[in-house]
């Protein structure tokens, strides 16, 4: 994820991140790191783990288990990868490089780290914005479902997601040359505060915002009608909280995670007021957990993901052929 905002070099050097250190006029790596350094790097490590192990399960299910090869679960195995790389990828590099050292002196690890953690999550969003997509026809239009989420359309989908996202990443971290810019880069400027945002993030919240909204609305009138019909106000109200409950997790923690950050990276510029280094670092962390929880939003939700989970985990996989398993069906709250 890409973090430039009105934060300064001078900023950086009065702000000692707790695992760095100034050495002879250079911001080097403590030799002696503190308990707050041991604390952070355990914490992001253990965030890095769990973003892998999360996402490595859903990745196998949908391999191995021919009941999970279906055009929803192809999304949300692209979606699981590119939160994998996140894991494997943006969380070691994040730690190595951090932001305040990347402020005192930027190098091309540095400007790596950006492109590749504005690519990924970029491509992350974007696969969650399809995703609702996926599940407003399957709950909207149902009987259309099938001719509109088609495996062609979802490789489609999945195609143009790590596209865009790739063009997106390297347009708004390639900084210009000196020669092209002098002092200011209205372009660069322009593009890492305004463009790249926009299309990173405030487009598809409305798309996803729109889409679950609308959504909710059908569940309740659905539920309504099944009300008046069978006159069984228990389950009813019991298939209207689980519809609420899954569509206020998934908004919520998307918002939650991504929404600080960007709404920093965009408009403290405008003020021309400075962000302190510490909460850049921590919005940082934040919209990157968002990666850590998806598997758990999109997968553990669903009750055939979790036998999948189940079967893998106790190794029964190693022992034996368990790919046309009957994995446990969801639920009809669960499919909403």
């Amino acid at each position: 994820m890409e973090t430039r905002s009105s934060v300064n070099r001078t900023d950086a050097v009065t702000y000692i991140h707790p695992c760095y250190e100034i050495k002879n006029f250079s911001y080097k790596f403590t030799t002696t790191p503190s308990a707050v350094c041991v604390m952070l790097y355990g914490f992001f490590t253990l965030l890095s783990v769990a973003t892998v192990c999360g996402n490595l399960l859903v990745i196998i299910s949908v391999f191995y288990f021919k009941q999970l090869h279906t055009p929803t679960n192809f999304l949300i195995l692209s979606l699981a990868f590119a939160d994998l790389l996140v894991g494997i990828i943006v969380f070691p590099l994040s730690t190595a490089f951090s932001f305040s050292s990347c402020m005192y002196h930027e190098d091309l690890f540095c400007k790596i780290r950006d492109s590749l953690g504005m690519y990924l999550c970029t491509c992350s969003i974007l696969h969650l914005c399809c995703i609702s997509i996926d599940r407003y026809y399957a709950v909207c239009h149902p009987l259309i479902y099938k001719s509109k989420i088609s495996r062609q359309v979802v490789v489609i989908m999945i195609t143009i997601n790590w596209g865009a996202s790739a063009l997106i990443g390297v347009a708004v971290t390639t900084p210009k040359s000196k020669q092209q810019c002098q002092e200011t880069c209205f372009i660069d400027i322009l593009m890492a505060n305004t463009i790249g945002p926009v299309l990173s993030f405030y487009l598809p919240f409305v798309i996803m915002l729109c889409i679950y909204l609308k959504i909710f609305l059908v569940a309740q009138r659905q539920a309504r009608s099944i009300q008046a019909r069978m006159k069984c106000g228990a389950t009813v109200s019991k298939m209207e909280r689980k519809a609420t409950k899954t569509l206020a997790i998934v908004l919520g923690v998307f918002i939650f995670c991504w929404t600080p950050g960007f709404l920093c990276f965009t408009f403290v510029p405008l003020t021309n007021s400075l962000v302190p280094v510490p909460v850049i670092e921590s919005f940082v962390c934040l919209a990157l957990t968002n990666s850590t929880l998806n598997p758990f939003i999109y997968a553990f939700f669903y009750s055939w993901f979790r036998s999948a989970f189940r079967i893998i985990m106790s190794g029964k996989i190693l022992h034996g052929e368990f790919a046309n398993t009957k994995l446990c069906m969801p639920k009809a709250s669960e499919t909403r």
